[in-house]
């Protein structure tokens, strides 16, 4: 028996190949278009560093979010005048986007902040190892501890730089 797999986002600039199987996350969200500002429904993948978008989850997809740019997920009930409504920022760009509802936007919102903060230089993983574009190539960064959470910063001893009287 096949299997009916989606196809592969082909980068319209580069030529790249983005395969799309076996996302992290999907579905379906609203999108404000570029050019005319009007909603659109599109099914939108989740894998890695990037957001994909397709009209519907077994074509190829059309667009994609590098997540990697990205500086902002956040809610924009407001903004957009839809409610469940998200925004995706990038330093180009602001993607408007809404979910079906409040638990789909929170989903939506969760994950998509987890892969921006995963591609970040000052992602440090649980096991130690730096991870994202910047760090020290994959080498743990801090002898060994589970996580370095910075307590010698606050500390108020007199030759702490953080502080002063």
């Amino acid at each position: 028996m096949s299997r009916l797999t989606r196809p592969p986002f082909i980068d319209p600039t580069t030529g790249i190949a983005y395969d799309t199987a076996k996302s992290e996350f999907e579905g379906y969200l609203a999108k404000q278009s570029m050019w005319l500002r009007d909603w659109r429904r599109r099914f939108f993948i989740l894998k890695g560093s990037r957001l994909f978008f397709a009209k519907t989850p077994y074509e190829a997809p059309h667009g994609m979010i590098d997540l990697s740019r990205c500086t902002t997920v956040k809610s924009a009930d407001l903004k957009s005048h839809k409610k469940h409504s998200f925004e995706i920022s990038t330093p180009e760009t602001t993607y408007l986007l809404y979910a079906d509802d409040e638990k789909a936007k929170d989903d939506w919102i969760g994950s998509v902040g987890r892969a921006i903060v995963r591609c970040s230089s000052t992602y440090v993983s649980r096991g130690g190892a730096t991870q994202g574009a910047g760090g020290n190539g994959g080498k743990s960064s801090q002898n060994n501890n589970e996580y370095d959470d910075d307590s010698d910063d606050y500390s108020n001893s007199s030759n702490n730089p953080y502080f002063n009287d």
